[in-house]
């Protein structure tokens, strides 16, 4: 791959929400986020016996924000750093070997379940989203950043 001039924009924002464990809970969540024209962009969930912990990429971070915090629902929030792949099975595979040669961990990832310009995205929690993104750069993959998943 050709490397490419890196494009900084602001990070890929994921909100963390504890939910109750119980039937329609994160189905609540999201009507909530869509009544305000709120598209859930990626997710991934965990489940524990008495509560799961929703993991959520969205259209619009700054108003999910607002609303999570006029709703009083508990939240956190991280940077992730997505990345293009253009054929899923080699790209993937070249993307974990470029940051396990550089010796950067990945916290966690999951796929988005939005296409982006025909092609699918990972999303990753790493240990330097600088450093990884610079390192994924260098090797010619395409980034992305919330400002392109924004509308």
């Amino acid at each position: 791959m050709a490397a490419q001039t890196i494009h900084h924009g602001p990070p890929v924002i994921q909100f963390s929400v504890m939910l109750q464990n119980r039937v329609g809970a994160l189905a609540a969540l999201v009507k909530m986020l869509r009544s305000t024209a709120i598209e859930v962009l990626g997710l991934s969930v965990q489940d524990a016996r008495d509560a799961t912990i929703a993991r959520i990429v969205v259209s619009d971070p700054e108003t999910t924000e607002q609303l999570f915090l006029e709703k009083g629902i508990p939240h956190t929030v991280c940077e992730l750093l997505v990345v293009e792949l253009k054929e899923a099975g080699p790209n993937l595979l070249q993307c974990l070997d470029h940051l396990m040669v550089a010796e950067t961990n990945i916290d966690f990832c999951y796929p988005l379940l939005s296409v982006y310009q025909g092609y699918s995205l990972l999303a990753m929690h790493v240990d330097d989203l600088e450093f990884a993104a610079s390192i994924l750069n260098s090797a010619g993959f395409t980034l992305v950043w919330q400002d392109s998943l924004s509308r």
